[in-house]
């Protein structure tokens, strides 16, 4: 008992003796096995040590070197730059010089050789570019130049233009001459390399021209391929031809003031109150508080709605502080032509431009700088080719509501079409209505002709529901 009682007492401490030893071995163990290094190299400046000071500033320097070495790098880099940028700008130069620019071609005077040379090289560049010799790539279908088909008799166009018919005359002086003009060339050059050869051949004649095609790039010039016939029933002579656009020429540059520009808006108007309230409101908008520059004239046909209208007309001056406007009561049948000529005598003050309108038109303040800017007295009317609104409960009956008017203001196939084929809204000078009136026969209307010109702008025929 005694002994097993000392065994348990000793115990512990030979554990303890053990975990010494192992410790003790562990430690030498280490000691002996670890590789000697290099102190030198190994050891980091300390703080406090003598050695610290120099090996900042070694490592700054070499960093400093680094620095050096990599700025006269990039300054070599920018120098290559700089030496390849002045050559391909001497480059570009030359062949600008060669090929001059269409704003840079001036009609020199004093060396009308080189002028004529720099406009030849212009023309040729011209047929390089265009749709001649190969064709490029498109984004899509829709980007192909369409051709127009022609013979002696017609032209059969696809885009249909005001006609709205696939067939077309040339009845138009400017393309009958046009292509009178290809052909005739056309025929001189086939008769000219006939003439060529030592062999006796045929004389071409316009009655050997069976067809042609042509289209024009808008910027590059007109392509003709035309058709003749050949020696033989199944044999053909084609000729292809190119008339190049010129360059852009400068004709005027002017200051173009309107700022003192009124413009008088004439509305011939019978009943249709409600119709009349929704041009006000749009009126109000536009007219007064955007442009200001504007008077209206209403002439109204007959009893029926007037009180309505004259309330509609004074609430808008209240509210708005707008007395430019001339009402105008007729008890007589409604005559759309009558009342703008009324309307238009009526003005008293100084030359002014008229703006015959209808009382479904919406227009913006845009489309009445457009008219200002597209009108001269005693040279050029504007008749503007406005967007006509189909019937909006039609176009959103699928919809819970029909949107507002200004929602409605999109110009897609679903919701109207140009009416190209209506000039009842026009914008010119008083002056030359009254002169137009005097003269009171066709020569009258012939005298404006030269001047008309038709325009797309903000201008929309509101759709109804009647």
């Amino acid at each position: 008992m005694m002994l097993r009682r000392g065994f348990l007492l000793f115990l512990p401490r030979l554990v303890g003796l053990l975990v010494v030893a192992c410790c003790s071995v562990s430690i030498v163990y280490m000691l002996a096995c670890t590789p000697k290094g290099d102190t030198e190299q190994l050891a980091l400046p300390r703080v406090h040590s003598p050695t610290a000071k120099e090996g900042y500033e070694a490592i700054l320097q070499e960093r400093e070197e680094q620095h050096r070495n990599y700025i006269i790098s990039l300054k070599k880099q920018i120098a290559q730059l700089k030496a390849e940028l002045q050559g391909k700008s001497e480059q570009l130069k030359s062949m600008q010089d060669q090929n001059p620019h269409p704003l840079d071609i001036r009609l020199d005077h004093s060396n009308p050789e080189k002028a004529q040379a720099n406009l030849l090289a212009f023309l040729r560049a011209q047929i390089d570019k265009a749709e001649v010799h190969s064709g490029v790539k498109l984004s899509t279908e829709y980007a192909a130049v369409p051709f127009e088909s022609f013979t002696l008799q017609k032209v059969y166009q696809l885009e249909t233009g005001l006609t709205r018919h696939p067939e077309e005359k040339p009845v138009r002086k400017d393309k009958r001459d046009e292509l009178v003009e290809v052909i005739e060339l056309a025929v001189g050059n086939l008769n000219n390399l006939e003439r060529d050869g030592n062999t006796k051949h045929r004389k071409y004649t316009t009655s050997d021209f069976i067809e042609g095609i042509y289209r024009t790039e808008k910027d590059k010039g007109t392509l003709y391929e035309l058709t003749f016939k050949g020696d033989t029933k199944h044999q053909f002579k084609k000729i292809v031809l190119f008339r190049p656009f010129g360059p852009v020429m400068k004709v005027k540059n002017e200051n173009v003031n309107m700022a003192d520009t009124l413009i008088n808006v004439i509305v011939p108007l019978a009943k249709r109150a409600s119709k009349f309230r929704q041009f006000m409101q749009n009126f109000r908008e536009t007219g007064i508080q955007q442009d200001g520059r504007i008077h209206l004239t209403v002439v109204y046909f007959g009893k029926e709605q007037v009180n309505e209208v004259k309330s509609i007309l004074e609430n808008t001056s209240k509210s708005t502080n707008f007395k430019n406007f001339t009402f105008i009561q007729l008890n007589e049948e409604f005559s759309r032509g009558k009342g703008l000529d009324i309307g238009a005598r009526v003005w008293k003050g100084s030359n002014v431009v008229l703006f015959f309108c209808d009382v479904d038109i919406y227009f913006t303040a845009e489309f009445l700088n457009s008219c200002r800017l597209n009108t001269q007295p005693g040279k050029k009317v504007f008749y503007p080719v406005l967007f006509s609104q189909y019937n909006p409960s039609i176009i959103y009956g699928h919809q819970d509501s029909i949107p507002s008017l200004e929602q409605q203001l999109i110009i897609k196939k679903e919701t109207g079409f140009w009416r190209d084929f209506g000039f009842g809204m026009t914008c010119q000078y008083r002056s030359d209505f009254i002169n137009i009136a005097l003269l009171g026969n066709s020569t009258a209307f012939q005298h404006l002709e030269n001047a008309l010109q038709i325009g797309f702008s903000g201008g929309w025929e509101l759709g109804s529901d009647k």
